[in-house]
């Protein structure tokens, strides 16, 4: 794929559209719990923002599909292209999930399994390096062409797994690219941490590794980052992260139609996660959890949850920290449109 991407004369601004389409994806809540606003002015409200989204969000949700492929992976269709984020859909095991632990692991993808679920990808997201983000795209980058967009670490990695330089394009966080039908916003990110705010397979590389990567604990996490895509000029926008913490200044002002958050773990070490993130992304339409399925198991049936990960709490903590927000819990095996309502299985 050849692509130029051009930044705007406006670095580090949120792309913005001439409706806010938030408006409407929160207004049923919002109109629920606020009798206060007189009978006549709501069905003004309501009636030109019906209006306006017929006009325009309707036509741009219903032009954008969003597949989930679990962790913390998603495909998502808009304009005839094709966008990856994070996608590992291999899953194999290395015991995390069986209390025996392997850093030794052996890397391998399965090409059948990639093939199936990816498309013709035209741009690869990749918010950090670790197996279960990067894994896969090696593979990705070298059989479809796909430009991949991430961390020098993520450059050099790839490079030593034989991807042509030129297809990669390194960023470090408030690069806003111009990418044809959609836009990307770069958001520097931080990675979550153990109960001993430790990370797993820390560090970051400004060189090319001594040796092709063999492991999972040859690929450190090197920073991460957060991106958010719109599509086209009316939308929608979606906040995807990788892991379950963030620059609270960094995503102040994205004000995303979707957001789709890592839950943390139940002994996670970020203070106020959620409500901190939901305050500063100003509350989205649409709250989408990831990242808290078993990703050592096949995407085939419906996502078996990692018992670290307590989404139930995740889920009352939106309710309470945003309660016109809604929540959608994915499923492998459905399309939703660019609002999150299910399109088919």
């Amino acid at each position: 794929m050849t692509q130029d991407i051009h930044a705007p004369d406006a670095p580090g601004t949120s792309p913005r559209r001439g409706f806010d389409r938030r408006t409407v994806l929160r207004g049923a809540a919002l109109g629920a719990a606020a009798p206060l606003i007189p009978a006549t002015a709501a069905t003004a409200a309501t009636t030109s923002a019906a209006a306006g989204r017929d006009r325009d969000g309707d036509r741009a949700a219903r032009s954008v599909s969003l597949r989930w492929l679990g962790t913390a992976g998603w495909r998502i269709d808009v304009g005839g292209r094709t966008v990856l984020f994070d996608p590992y859909l291999t899953r194999f095991p290395t015991g995390l999930f069986g209390g025996g632990f392997d850093p030794g692991t052996g890397l391998r993808t399965d090409p059948a399994v990639v093939d199936a679920h990816i498309g013709r990808p035209d741009l690869v997201l990749v918010s950090h390096s670790h197996w279960d983000h990067l894994g896969d795209v090696p593979h990705i980058a070298k059989t479809t062409g796909a430009r991949v967009i991430g961390t020098e670490t993520t450059y050099h990695l790839l490079t030593a797994f034989g991807v042509d330089p030129g297809q990669i394009s390194v960023v470090k966080g408030g690069e806003v690219l111009d990418i044809g039908t959609v836009t990307v916003e770069v958001v520097p990110s931080l990675h979550s941490r153990n109960k001993n705010c430790a990370y797993f397979a820390p560090g970051t590389l400004n060189a090319p590794p001594a040796k092709v990567p063999g492991t999972i604990a040859d690929l450190p996490e090197g920073d991460t980052l957060a991106f958010q895509v719109t599509a086209g000029e009316h939308g929608p926008s979606a906040f995807l992260m990788g892991a379950s913490d963030f620059t609270e200044r960094a995503v102040r002002g994205l004000r995303p139609d979707l957001a789709m958050v890592a839950v943390p773990t139940a002994t996670g070490t970020t203070h106020d996660y959620v409500p901190r993130l939901l305050n500063a992304l100003d509350s989205p339409g649409v709250v989408v959890p990831v990242h808290w399925d078993n990703f050592e198991l096949p995407l085939s049936g419906s996502p078996v949850r990692d018992p670290a990960m307590d989404l139930d709490a995740f889920l009352a903590q939106v309710a309470k920290a945003s309660p016109a927000t809604r929540t959608v819990v994915p499923d492998y095996r459905t399309v939703y449109d660019g609002d999150m309502r299910p399109v088919s299985r």
